[in-house]
């Protein structure tokens, strides 16, 4: 038996997905070639309905103008009538509407379907955070893998050379199947046995975004710009871990992982809107520029921070994750734009959820290093016995646990280096 592919989402990235997925329906053998794409019923200026322009011009204008999708893909505004049939669905809709969708798919699908989504976020409930790919599967009884990457979509829709992460949980033959239908010449696909860590990469770098964006806007600069990114990565990585022990750190280093949150910090709507956020000094609210700036399209990284805070208050975590709670600050108007690189004290962002006590933010990288480097930069630039007082600080740190081998490179590489950098570090450069 063919599969069936059915897209569920027909925005920017949902309209290029399809693209993809139509161009290998018709040359592999193993799938049927009409490829049913859900859209999301709207009227155009023009009068028309958005679903019987993409089917007679084969071209989404709304969300993809100029490109072609390929005349197999069929626009459906009807969910029950797209997903008719088909054993393989592509999710990829806002995180905020998927627990909707969801439901109306209750009883209208397969046990044997399967699924992957291309959808960025999460779903706070009092139980817990819950990872959309978990959602999918809780719903609808059904496997469900996810697709994450470095993917500014309208590059994608020009051809431009990119790749993806595929991550799945246990069926390897399903997200074979999964690399198969969206791989081409210029989209290079992987998969990795990390359904969690690739789908935790691809929902947290939006709020690393959105702090680059506040950078952006304030014209802080690109060394300030790689810091954040720095930090934000940190921060990516310990909350992944510290809410999915299995998550591998490999995975950091694959297209959803640190690609990812370049690209996003480069040149996604997330940066863009903080931007406009910055240089308007909140005066003007995200809704507003979100309005304006992404014709119908939606912004994730603001609702995103707000999930992540919760879950980060519910346990304690806020003083573990300054970015992040700092980026939540600033996006409800706690706190200015400029807040962004204050990160010293994040009791500052939510102060009603800290208690008194320091002692988490004495212990939390990068804080807990940066004051260790300026005690040190202090002893060298005062003593002329520097390399003795180098050695001996080196000693000191190394027997501390480090989080991976290359902060640990890191502390080597910084306090055996001239005291040149030791100045600097104690003048804060």
């Amino acid at each position: 038996m063919k599969n069936k592919v059915t897209v569920v989402g027909s925005g920017n990235w949902g309209s290029v997905a399809a693209k993809l997925i139509a161009f290998n329906t018709l040359r592999l053998s193993n799938f049927d070639d009409e490829v049913r794409m859900w859209v999301f019923e709207e009227k155009l200026p023009s009068g028309e309905k958005l679903t019987d322009v993409i089917n007679k011009t084969n071209e989404n204008v709304k969300y993809l103008p100029g490109i072609k999708l390929g005349k197999n893909v069929v626009a459906d505004p009807d969910i029950e009538s797209a997903v008719k049939g088909a054993n393989m669905l592509v999710f990829v809709s806002p995180h905020q509407f998927m627990e909707g969708i969801c439901k109306k798919l209750v009883g209208k699908i397969g046990k044997d379907t399967e699924a992957i989504s291309l959808v960025k976020g999460m779903e706070v409930k009092k139980e817990g955070p819950c990872m959309i790919s978990t959602l999918i599967s809780r719903l609808l009884g059904i496997n469900c893998s996810v697709l994450m990457g470095a993917n500014i979509a309208n590059e994608i829709a020009l051809e431009k050379f990119s790749e993806a992460t595929v991550g799945y949980s246990q069926n390897k033959e399903a997200a074979e199947k999964w690399v198969q239908l969206f791989g081409t010449p210029y989209f290079i696909v992987t998969a990795v046995q990390d359904v969690e860590g690739v789908e935790m990469c691809g929902t947290l770098k939006n709020i690393v975004a959105i702090a680059a964006g506040f950078v952006d806007g304030m014209e802080m600069g690109n060394n300030t710009k790689a810091a954040i990114m720095r930090i934000g990565l940190k921060e990516m990585i310990k909350f992944s871990k510290m809410l999915f022990p299995s998550v591998k750190d490999s995975t950091f280093f694959e297209s959803c992982g640190v690609a990812d949150l370049i690209t996003t910090c480069l040149g996604g709507r997330n940066r863009k809107v903080a931007d406009a956020y910055a240089k308007n000094q909140g005066k003007r609210s995200f809704d507003q520029l979100e309005a304006e700036l992404l014709n119908g399209q939606k912004l994730q990284g603001v609702l995103t921070a707000k999930e992540v805070y919760e879950v980060l208050n519910d346990r304690g975590w806020v003083e573990m994750f300054p970015l992040f709670s700092t980026v939540h600050a600033i996006s409800i108007g706690r706190l200015p734009p400029s807040a962004i690189v204050e990160l010293g004290d994040s009791r500052a962002c939510c102060p009603s959820s800290i208690s008194p006590s320091t002692e988490l933010q004495s212990e939390s990288p990068p804080f807990k290093m940066k004051n260790q480097m300026r005690e040190h930069a202090v002893q060298i630039s005062s003593r002329s016995n520097g390399e003795r007082v180098r050695k001996r600080r080196l000693k000191m740190l190394l027997s501390q646990k480090f989080e991976n081998d290359s902060l640990l490179f890191f502390s080597q590489w910084w306090l055996l280096s001239p005291s040149k950098t030791s100045q600097n570090l104690m003048y804060g450069k």
